[in-house]
């Protein structure tokens, strides 16, 4: 197999991946490296876990190290916790050259934000909002001159609420720099933006029969729904005696889900840490720290915890809900199973998400297994944990958990100019649609069309007579 110095690297970088563990390229590393340091654009899609960071990270510092100056390079990412996993990559990986690396988030003070940027640092890695933000206050910054911009997550950017933020960004930058989208699962949109905007791209996605890695076990928990949380923590119970030494995320369909979920796990005697879209981004951070560094070794999350992050010591993952998305499925239990590891996922089946475990498994195009369970020891411990469920949502119903932010969001969307109403039917409509090919979804479109013509003649045609 090629090494990193086949791939047209510099010897400095090829020393910095040894120093750091990377010994041989990954088959995306290998595949896109060279074609990002010949110029050209690139769309590369690989499985979770599988060095897509890298990918992007080691062509753009080689680029940099030849003509350093102001900023360099662009990464834009959907999520927070993924921006600074990024940032930690790419000082780890830039050290010997000095490369000055700068993360702007949302949750995070905006006047520091804006200092770190004046000084032009050579790395700006960021979330869409934030930045866009940052370009319409003020002008102490430039990305005029940027070689590279990267979308990380890239099927998550283009396909998700990103759109006016994006066209914000894509406004102030450069015709002429090389674009680079990575994604762990390909969407219709990836695929649009290869003839359409890209400048004749590099396109590589790894072919394989199955969506999640060969080495991750998937099995699923087919419980009724009144009962879900007992069986979920049997089975957190058993696995915890049974591996000790291993950490569990726990992934949520809501940010108040996980909250209950996490209060609830403390007063049942598992130390847990809690982390979503609605914590203050400095106790976000507190909570991955402590997880990535085994203080705890139970994590309750939402989505925002679903993207790239990678932590070694995760050999399970339990899905508290069979995600509406299959692909957000794929994202979830990626979390474990990374690097040629082995992991395992279990998600929790009630009788109201049958189909959705169906859609699951033909999307991923395997099936999963059932997870045995004892019924004796899930109706011992029923009625505790009802018990503390209820005391859980109480405190947080007490608490007006979510009010002001949702108060705080509809605000900022008027200022915009923005219906609330019709951005919430926006976002459920690509939801409902996400998933599907462009022309299953312009099918769909003229089925509904048609339905109607023929419902408004019929209506008329009655009136006229």
């Amino acid at each position: 197999m090629a090494g990193f110095a086949e791939l047209g690297l510099d010897d400095w970088l090829v020393q910095q991946c040894k120093s750091v563990g990377l010994k041989q390229p990954t088959p995306i590393q290998l595949q896109c490296v060279e074609p990002i340091l010949q110029g050209k654009d690139c769309i590369g899609c690989a499985k979770t876990g599988s060095g897509k960071t890298a990918a992007f990270a080691l062509p753009i510092l080689q680029k940099l190290s030849e003509d350093p100056f102001g900023i360099f390079a662009l990464v834009l990412t959907p999520t927070r916790e993924l921006a600074f996993q990024i940032a930690d990559q790419f000082r780890v990986l830039g050290k010997s050259m000095g490369v000055r690396v700068t993360v702007i988030t949302g949750g995070m003070d905006m006047m520091k934000q804006g200092q770190d940027l004046s000084v032009k640092p050579h790395i700006v890695i960021s979330t869409p909002g934030r930045l866009a933000d940052h370009i319409d206050s003020c002008d102490t910054f430039s990305l005029a001159r940027i070689k590279f911009l990267v979308m990380d997550e890239a099927d998550r950017l283009l396909d998700d609420n990103f759109g006016s933020q994006l066209e914000t960004i894509l406004k102030m930058l450069p015709p002429k720099r090389q674009t680079l989208l990575f994604s762990a699962t390909m969407s219709s949109t990836l695929t649009d933006l290869k003839d359409s905007v890209l400048n004749k791209p590099f396109m590589w996605v790894q072919e394989s029969e199955r969506a999640t890695v060969d080495e991750l076990n998937e099995e699923y928990v087919l419980v009724p729904a009144s009962m879900k949380d007992a069986y979920m923590v049997h089975v957190v119970d058993r696995w915890t005696q049974e591996h000790p030494k291993s950490s569990v995320i726990i992934f949520a369909s809501t940010c108040k889900y996980a909250q209950i979920l996490g209060m609830m796990l403390e007063k049942l005697g598992f130390p847990c840490a809690v982390l979503h879209s609605m914590i203050p981004q400095r106790f976000r951070l507190s909570s991955l720290s402590r997880f990535k560094s085994n203080q705890i070794r139970i994590l309750i999350a939402t989505d925002v915890a679903s993207r790239g992050l990678d932590i070694p010591t995760v050999d399970l993952i339990i899905n508290h809900n069979i995600p509406n998305r299959p692909r957000d499925y794929v994202h979830r239990v990626g979390r474990t199973a990374r690097a040629g590891r082995c992991g395992q996922s279990i998600s929790m089946v009630t009788e109201f998400d049958v189909k959705l475990l169906k859609a699951t498994e033909s999307f991923i195009n395997s099936k999963m297994t059932e997870h045995p369970t004892k019924e004796k020891e899930v109706l011992e411990i029923f009625e505790e944990v009802s018990v503390r469920r209820r005391e859980a949502e109480i405190r947080l119903d007490e608490q007006d958990f979510g009010e002001k932010r949702d108060i705080n969001k509809r605000k900022k969307l008027i200022l915009e100019g923005r219906d609330p109403e019709e951005e919430e039917k926006q976002k459920k409509k690509q939801k409902k649609d996400d998933g599907k090919s462009r022309e299953d979804v312009q099918k769909e479109k003229q089925l509904r069309k048609d339905k109607y013509k023929a419902k408004f003649a019929k209506k008329k045609k009655k009136t006229t007579a």
